[in-house]
């Protein structure tokens, strides 16, 4: 999920990954086990349409990690209760190409939540940035993707905004 979130522009120093489709290519080919044989059909097969598909997805996804209001409608996906020789049970993606896809987004995000680590993928609060980050911190306070960078520029606007108002 913090993979699909980053791939957006972030402040102009990382270009949207999905802005085209043989970009969007590049990107599912690093982020899904294409070892596995029923993404790579789907993936050299990508059209405009999976794209756009792909970038609303990204949105419905920032728009609930950002706690922005209401969670937006999300059209329904459905998944597969597998049971391993080892008899562990585990969600299996259901559909094919966008559809599995989807499947496999909100099954990460289910087992994040059941994990009690869901709460701790958050959004940078330096406006210019808003890259999406794993919030390490002991007390889950992370505010910046990175301190040095983000926390700090902040924490400087907010400081001669001060010595202005005086």
């Amino acid at each position: 999920m913090q993979d699909l979130l980053n791939t957006r522009d972030i402040g102009g120093k990382v270009p949207d990954l999905l802005a085209t489709v043989e970009q969007a290519r590049d990107w599912l080919r690093t982020a899904l086990p294409v070892s596995e044989n029923h993404w790579e059909p789907w993936i050299s097969a990508l059209t405009e349409r999976d794209v756009v598909a792909i970038g609303a997805m990204r949105r419905e996804l920032q728009t609930i990690v950002a706690g922005e209001g209401a969670a937006p409608a999300v059209p329904p996906v459905s998944t597969t209760l597998v049971v391993a020789p080892g008899g562990e049970v585990h969600l299996e993606p259901t559909g094919n190409g966008r559809q599995r896809f989807r499947s496999a987004v909100w099954c990460g995000i289910f087992l994040a939540q059941q994990a009690d680590v869901w709460k701790r993928l958050k959004l940078c609060r330096n406006p210019p940035c808003g890259s999406a980050f794993y919030d390490r911190s002991k007390n889950n306070s992370g505010a910046w993707h990175d301190v040095k960078t983000c926390g700090n520029a902040v924490n400087l606007r907010a400081s001669r905004a001060r010595k202005r108002l005086v």
